[in-house]
């Protein structure tokens, strides 16, 4: 937990829908209503896959295709992190850190909320069902139980169906 007046809001952003509408939802919850006055400071951590989780498999070609995937991990790490400034500079709100650093999203939110000693650790729910977290886990779940800190979890609302919308 933060000391005293120094209060940290760290959000874990990946680059999902849902991840940017819990940065949205955050700054409007914690920042914009004190612009003159902040009383949070603002961490944004990207955790970025490496290659061989995201290329799930060792074979012949394996060596070849890794530093392909490096790259294509390192442009969306900037695209991610290029999008997060822009929504926070759009609501007028300065981030204090904004980070993308490589590994396991569950331990790097999980480090990095200790780190900046978070008052609040903030990210989206992708929403899969339970047959569907089982088989590739969930980082809010497992955020939720291992944070030190309270953990806000984002749903994104879904869309309503153009029938619903008449009035």
């Amino acid at each position: 937990m933060a000391s005293g007046s120094e209060r940290v809001v760290v959000i874990g952003v990946d680059d999902s829908s849902h991840s940017y509408h819990a940065l949205e939802t955050a700054l409007d919850l914690f920042f914009t209503p004190f612009k003159s006055n902040p009383q949070f400071k603002l961490v944004v951590i990207h955790a970025r896959l490496t290659a061989t989780s995201v290329i799930g498999f060792a074979g012949p070609g394996t060596v070849d295709i890794i530093p392909l995937v490096e790259q294509d991990l390192d442009k969306t790490a900037e695209l991610v992190k290029k999008k997060c400034t822009e929504v926070c500079s759009a609501k007028s709100v300065e981030i204090t850190s904004l980070e993308a650093i490589e590994g396991d999203p569950r331990n790097i939110m999980v480090e990095a909320a200790e780190r900046h000693h978070a008052s609040v650790l903030v990210l989206g729910s992708h929403g899969y069902g339970a047959v569907k977290r089982v088989f590739l886990g969930s980082v809010s779940d497992y955020l939720a139980h291992h944070a030190h800190c309270s953990v806000m979890i984002v749903k994104k609302p879904k869309a309503k169906h153009a029938s619903n919308d008449k009035h």
